[in-house]
């Protein structure tokens, strides 16, 4: 099983994501959103959480519920802004394309963002079709993305009736976060210096293969499925 991550990875919204917050921010509290807490790596829920009690707010779990549903909102708002401004980043539709050509791959994604922001990014750029998005995890299942690699790993098994461990799962992401989700909850990590973190970086984090972007086919496909050697 490959679990991509979305931004930064596959695509970049261009800046967007503020714009977004702010706007549920303002739904779900009524409040104008001053500050907006770190989202790199990070999942939905554990951003909105922050973000909450950077503003003093309590977390509660329905007020974060709430936040959820006019995340959600938001992103429709900004959908058309998204399809002018971002962009899939080099290589990522090729290797999307080249893996579904294998029988015996199963793709879906691991990622902070939630679940119908996630189909609708990828649904944006005309990714989602290469996505099997019922085996996969997402922001707001959980505040921690090693919690997520475990719960993806179980939907996949339920769904296809094969059993999904870190021997046969790959994770594919650009921040220090997933690798650490990777080693943390059962996957081999193939991180990518796409974002805003260096390829030393990355390494520094535990990375065991850090490739420079996703724009050479061969290698990153050699690096999924396992010839670590010859895709560095």
């Amino acid at each position: 099983m490959v679990l991509w991550d979305i931004d930064h990875t596959l695509i970049t919204i261009g800046g967007l994501s503020r714009n977004i917050y702010a706007d549920a921010f303002r739904s779900a509290t009524g409040q104008a959103m001053r500050q907006l807490a770190d989202m790199t790596g990070r999942t939905e829920r554990a951003i909105a959480a922050d973000t909450l009690r950077l503003h003093h707010i309590e977390a509660s779990d329905q007020l974060l519920h709430s936040f959820g549903l006019a995340l959600a909102e938001s992103f429709l708002i900004f959908e058309e802004a998204i399809r002018e401004r971002g962009r899939v980043l080099d290589g990522a539709l090729e290797a999307l394309a080249m893996l579904a050509g294998h029988p015996d791959v199963v793709q879906s994604v691991l990622t902070g963002n939630m679940e119908p922001i996630a189909i609708g990014k990828l649904r944006a750029f005309d990714l989602d079709r290469f996505v099997d998005f019922d085996a996969g995890a997402y922001g707001m299942d959980h505040e921690e993305r090693p919690e997520l690699v475990r719960l993806a790993q179980q939907r996949a098994t339920g769904k296809y009736g094969h059993v999904f461990t870190a021997a046969n799962t790959v994770l594919i992401g650009d921040t220090p976060n997933d690798v650490l989700a990777g080693h943390l909850g059962g996957a081999r990590v193939v991180a990518v210096a796409t974002g805003s973190c260096s390829a030393d970086t990355l390494r520094e984090a535990g990375a065991e293969l850090v490739l420079t972007d996703l724009s050479s086919t061969p290698a990153v496909i050699r690096a999924i499925l396992g010839v670590a050697d010859e895709a560095q």
